[in-house]
């Protein structure tokens, strides 16, 4: 599908539903220059009952009835309170750190924003569409739940290190964005500091309603609060974990560094201060940034970084726990949920790379893989081989049946 049609309206795949409920009508090539322009920009809702699959309280009331509620994974705010935001943990929990259901409740009672970080790790809907726009932006993707009390706030204004996609599902709630950065492109390393002040230019100002979205890039000031009448308000932070130059480079050193012998060599710091040494050594380090850089390194980087998207995610397997082996008439497809992707050995050799060991692909493998990718029988593939290969990706839960 071209990047600059929009995705279709059906969820034929994982990324397509994802992205519509995202971004609505706009096209991936829309989106992605809307991220590389680092503007705000404000989704009004088409349905306001959009989100209601992918969360809602009774979703959160169940989870916190788990052994699984506890801190770090649960935490409260409160704006209203001095100093940091962030509510005390003997407010709300017990202290073995799991929830306190009475004291919890006190703490909403008393305007305290509940927190659930990660939820996309607890809940099924969610893992689904942080999994479909993980397929299309190719860096992990995670999502924070926050309900809110009527009237109340749970932080100050502050800025995010990745860029942010905030979900209304449930209540009304007024945002502030300062459109611009006080830190420009502020990394994982250059985290918000309460000192930090907002722009001195007059901020957006959208009332989120149920089902609208708001997309804020990394760096621009923000904060919100609940309206004063009526229900609670609930909404999804999606977090989009782009990584940033500084550490893709950082990746590309440690990479280089197990091949290139020049970069093991001892950095002289007995020749400073000699005449000439700076120079030398600017002149050593620039030759060697340049081969870290090249086009070889940056296929290798282009593959580590899908590597560790496979890795760092939670694998989310295709097959049930009791093994049905698919037959030659079964209608297969590479899983969605899975995050694969073909890659070239030094050697030359192909293999299908995943969460686990490299699985090796013969010329025939790599043309199956094609068609799996849209949904095929292992007797359209071709056979007794196909039907082998079929099943081996199907016993490591790479594949959907039908």
């Amino acid at each position: 599908m071209p990047r600059d049609e929009p995705l279709p309206a059906q969820a034929e795949t994982l990324a397509a539903g994802a992205w519509r409920l995202a971004f609505d009508s706009l096209s991936v090539e829309d989106g992605l220059v809307l991220r590389e322009a680092a503007e705000p920009r404000f989704f009004p809702a088409p349905d306001p009952d959009r989100y209601r699959g992918l969360l809602s309280v009774k979703d959160l009331e169940r989870f916190l009835a788990t052994d699984a509620g506890r801190a770090p994974r649960v935490s409260m705010a409160d704006a209203g309170q001095d100093g940091s935001a962030g509510v005390p943990e003997t407010r709300f929990l017990r202290e073995d750190g799991r929830v306190d259901p009475a004291r919890l409740h006190a703490a909403f009672d008393a305007g305290c924003t509940l927190v659930v970080s990660q939820f996309h790790e607890m809940h099924a809907p969610l893992a689904r569409f942080c999994r479909g726009l993980e397929k299309v932006f190719l860096h992990a993707v995670q999502a924070n739940i926050y309900l809110t009390p009527p009237g109340a706030q749970g932080f100050h204004a502050h800025y995010d290190t990745h860029d942010v996609l905030i979900l209304q599902v449930q209540g009304v709630k007024q945002w502030r964005v300062w459109p611009s950065q006080p830190v420009p492109h502020p990394s994982r390393r250059l985290s918000w500091k309460r000192q930090t002040t907002t722009p001195d230019v007059p901020p957006l100002l959208p009332l989120m309603q149920p089902g609208d979205a708001l997309y804020i890039p990394r760096g621009v000031m923000h904060d919100a609060s609940a309206q004063g009448a009526g229900e609670p308000s609930l909404h999804l932070t999606i977090g989009l974990l782009e990584p940033c130059w500084a550490e893709a480079l950082r990746i590309a050193l440690e990479q280089a560094e197990l091949e290139d012998p020049t970069l093991r060599l001892a950095f002289p710091t007995w020749r400073i201060g000699e005449p000439g040494a700076l120079e030398a050594m600017a002149a050593f380090a620039a030759a060697r940034l340049a081969e870290v850089t090249a086009l070889p390194a940056m296929e290798r980087l282009s593959v580590g970084m899908l590597d560790r998207l496979a890795r760092d995610q939670i694998a989310h397997s295709a097959r049930s726990l009791p093994l049905r082996e698919p037959g030659p008439d079964s209608m297969l497809r590479l899983s969605d949920m899975a995050h694969t992707h073909v890659a070239a050995n030094p050697d030359g050799s192909i293999v299908l790379r995943w969460a686990g060991d490299p699985i090796p692909l013969a010329p025939e493998a790599l043309a199956w893989l094609e068609q799996l990718t849209d949904g095929a029988t292992p007797a359209q593939l071709g056979g007794e081989d196909a039907l082998a290969f079929c099943r081996t990706l199907h016993t490591l839960g790479l594949l959907d049946t039908a």
